[in-house]
Parts: structure tokens; sequence; C-alpha cells
């Protein structure tokens, strides 16, 4: 086994180094760094002799990306929890210290491993690669995020191979990237380094190939729909009044009606419907509730323009009545066309609140957090005029296990419902637009996403993005949609755990063979 060089102050400059390239590789910045980000700190932790030495540099790289790559946590904290800017900054410190604890989880793991059966070196890096794969794959975070969208939100080609092994693949070949580049550089001053490096480089050049091809062999559309996305750009005090109905409903109501009403007059071909965002209806909808007076507003704006309407709006669980967040369809005559759609992965501290069937102590203790019903999940598609309507709202979208379920029910296309008005504009927006869409690459099917402050816009099948709203200003748009009757199961929604049950064996067959070699020494 080798020995691994005595420490020195200067050491820490390589986690620092590694989180800058992380940080400043994710979206919205292009992933320059991405294949050889996590080098540095591996070289770090390889000359460690301490676990102590080995978690700090982990944390100290977390917490570097963290806060150069989400620091938007800052504006929610500040913008959501109502804290002044100097404790909404302390509070995103203390969430870059913990955010993204995988980071030295991994390398905690990876030295105790290599203590206990003493790796060869060969076999140790591979290690060190494979358990940083899992542990980011695995380790829960406030926001679902994973190396492969970047590529996406970059335009890379690369990213259609998504449609076979799902973003997440793409992350776990993107991480095990620094792998072979480790070794590289490791052998920067000999031959076996340049064959190291040429070997990277040459397959980042074929899977680039490789995905136009793949763009260019997708089954044409054969059917095309007509839809507009109304975005209001209502302010949080504005949508929290209206929520608590207390103000505001009916300005809100009519400034949806106005943008609708616009939109629908410049068109000179009809439209086949029209989304408005997460909870932009700003009252109860639902076929037990008795319609109030801003449900016959809308339905009879609805007739007058002949037009269908997906919307959000609250509804009433009748089990537990308790509130939901909800989709809603009504008609082109305004009547409610069931079933409706309610949210089933609620926003923790905003809708529910974690822990409170265990501890009912807690709602006194924070009585302002909402308490809604969760749905049943995705099972059950919108009905509206024949077309096969996936449901999502907000960070619903994220989990693809979650698309997956509608696009096995037949969804013909994705609807998202959104409203990220909490997080700012730059950052966050962007991040969770790309995300989202990334859904149509991995089931090659069309996402059509409208947001209460943007980003607001639809991607084909073949993960072409459309023209972007802008942030923070009222807008509609309407798109031209192609897509397929019937669309036919990608490889990755065939065999969505290929990719996790080829890391997991490989984890086992690499720890089996550090103990054969170990029983041998």
């Amino acid at each position: 086994m080798r020995i691994p060089p005595v420490p020195c102050r200067k050491d820490w400059l390589l986690p620092l180094l590694s989180g800058v390239m992380i940080g400043t590789s994710y979206i919205p910045f292009p992933p320059w760094a991405s294949l050889f980000c996590f080098v540095p700190l591996w070289l770090f932790w390889q000359r460690q002799v301490s676990l102590r030495r080995v978690v700090l540099g982990g944390v100290l790289t977390a917490s570097v990306f963290t806060l150069i790559g989400f620091n938007w946590v800052t504006y929610l904290l500040h913008e959501f929890a109502h804290l002044n800017w100097l404790v909404a900054g302390i509070g995103m410190i203390a969430f870059a210290l913990l955010a993204h604890l995988f980071v030295p989880l991994a390398g905690a793991a990876w030295f105790l491993g290599r203590q206990a059966f003493g790796w060869p070196e060969p076999l140790s890096i591979g290690m060190l690669a494979l358990i940083t794969t899992l542990s980011e794959a695995y380790s829960p975070t406030l926001f679902d995020w994973n190396f492969g969208y970047s590529w996406y939100a970059a335009g890379v080609p690369l990213f259609h191979w998504a449609e076979f092994v799902g973003f997440s693949g793409l992350s776990a070949a993107t991480l095990l990237c620094n792998w072979p580049l480790l070794y590289a550089w490791r052998n920067r001053r000999n031959r076996r380094g340049g064959i190291f490096l040429g070997a990277v480089a040459a397959a980042f050049v074929l899977l680039n190939l490789g995905g136009l091809t793949l763009a260019r062999r997708l089954p044409p559309p054969d059917a095309s729909v007509s839809v507009l996305l109304v975005q209001g750009n209502i302010g949080n005090a504005e949508k929290m009044a209206a929520e608590l109905g207390n103000a505001y409903q009916g300005s809100i109501l009519r400034r949806y009606l106005e943008l609708t009403d616009q939109a629908v007059k410049a068109q000179a071909r009809p439209i086949d419907f029209a989304i408005w965002p997460e909870t932009a209806f700003p009252a109860f909808l639902g076929a037990d509730i008795k319609p109030s007076e801003y449900q016959l507003e809308l339905a009879e704006e609805l007739r007058r323009l002949e037009l269908p309407l997906i919307t959000g709006a609250y509804g009433v669980d009748r089990t537990s009545r308790r509130l939901t967040n909800a989709l809603f369809t009504l008609d082109r005559n305004g009547r409610l066309v069931p079933p409706h759609y309610a949210k089933s992965v609620l926003l923790a501290f905003g809708e529910y609140i974690p822990g409170e069937n265990l501890f009912p102590g807690l709602r006194d203790w924070l009585p302002p957090i909402g308490e809604f019903a969760r749905g049943p999940g995705p099972t059950t598609l919108l009905k509206l005029d024949g077309y096969r309507i996936g449901p999502q709202i907000c960070y619903e979208s994220l989990f693809p296990s979650f698309t997956r379920a509608l696009a096995d029910l037949g969804a013909q296309f994705i609807v998202n419902a959104t409203n990220d008005s909490w997080y700012g504009s730059w950052q966050e927006p962007y991040q969770h637009l790309y995300m989202t869409l990334a859904r149509s690459v991995e089931f090659r099917r069309p996402v059509l996403r409208s947001t209460n402050t943007g980003i607001s816009t639809a991607a084909l099948a073949s993960g072409n993005v459309l023209a972007l709203s802008p942030v923070h200003e009222r807008w509609a748009g309407v798109y031209s949609i192609p897509y397929r009757r019937d669309p036919e199961a990608t490889f990755y929604q065939a065999h969505f755990y290929l990719v996790p049950s080829l890391l997991w064996a490989t984890l086992a067959g690499a720890l089996a063979w550090g103990l054969y070699l170990a029983g041998r020494r």
C-alpha cells in the first residue's frame, strides 16, 4: 500500500478549489469543470492520515460549492421566512455547512475502508469514485439536483443519452470521469497520463456525436396542440393575503383574465387550452364546493373565449377536510372536468411540518405553517378534449420516478404548474427550469411549464427548449407543441433501476476483490 505523504497547510487549497469548480459548473454556469471538479479534493483525501482532516476537507468543498451554486437560499429565507438579511445570511452559512453532507460522508466511508482493508492504490482510487457517486445519488438534499442537468442546460448534445440512463445516470458518468482524470493528473509526467486524458477526451467526443444521432432518430410527431401559458407575476404579499381570504382575490383573478384575453385576441388560430400556474386561481375549486363569485366570473370568461383551462387552485380533501394544492381542468363552458390532481410531494415547512405526526406539539411552536393533505400521487391523468395530460405541481418535476409513473399511464405530454416567487431571479429559476424540462428527454414527451413569476416555457420530446418567458414580469405566450398520440416507452422508462443496480453491483464486486487481496496478503 502506498504511504500518503505528510499533509501540509497548502493542502487545504485543494478542497477549496474543488468547491469553486463544482459551484461554478452548475446551472446557470456552464459545466466547464464537471469532469474533473472532484480531482483536487480526492488528491487532498489521498494525502491525509486522519479521519478528521478528511471530513473537514469534504465539509469545506461542500460549503464552498453550496455558497456559490445555491446562494438563492438566502433570498428564500428573507422572502419566505421573513428574516432580515443578516439572519438570512447566517441561515445560508448554516445551510452551506449541512446541505451536502454526501461529500464528507463519502470521504469518511472511503478513508475508513482504506484503513480497514488496506486497498492497493488502483482499487483505492476506484472505490473513491464509486463511493462518492453513490453518496451523491442517495443522500437527501433540499433541492434534488445532480451533475447531469448542467449538460442539458448548456445544450451539450450528450444530454440525449438521458433517454437511456436518465440524468442521474449522466451524473454518475460525470462523477466517474473524475476517476481516469485523477490518474491522468497523477501520471502527467509520463505517457500513461496522456493515454488516460486522451481516452476521456475521445469518449466525450463520441458521446456527443452519439447524442446528435439519438436526436435525429426520434420518431416524428403525429399530432400537435396549441397551448397558452400565462404568467401573472403576483407578488408574495398579494398572494399570501389572497390565500388567507383577506384581499386581492378579485384583482389577481382579473390580471390572469386580462392576460388570457389579450393573448387569445392576438392569435389568428384557435388555442386548444390555457395553463395558469400553481394556485393562480385565488379561491377554492372542487366539485363538492359551492361556486364562489370568482369561480362564476372565471366560468363566464371561459365561455366567452371558448377556451378550456388548466389552473392551480386550492381544493379540499374529503377525508381529512384539509386543504390541497391542486390542478383543476375547466372545459370551454367553464365547467369543472373530473378528476382533478392534488399535490403529493409537499413543501417542508411550507405545506407541512416534518415529524408532526410523531410530535403534534410542533404545530404549537410553528402555527403559521400550512397543514395540507397529500394527494394520492401520480395515479391519474387530467382529461380534456381527448388529451392525456400528466399533471405535476412545482418540484414534483424533480423526481424522475414521478414522471415515469405518468408516462406509464400513457401521458402524451406533461403539464407543470409552479410558483418560484420565493427564490429570486438569477439562479434558482434557471436551475428549477432545466431540471423540470429534463423529463422531456428521459421520457420523450413534451413538458409544458407555467409559473407565477418565471420561467414559463415548453420543451419538446427532442429536448429542444422553446422561447423563455421573462422573469418577474407579466407575460403570456402561445406555443405549438408537436407530440405523439401514443408515445413509446423509452429505455430509461422501461429499465429505470438499471444504472443504480450496476453501480451497487460494481461496488460489491470491488469490495469483494479488496477482501480477496487482503486475504492473500
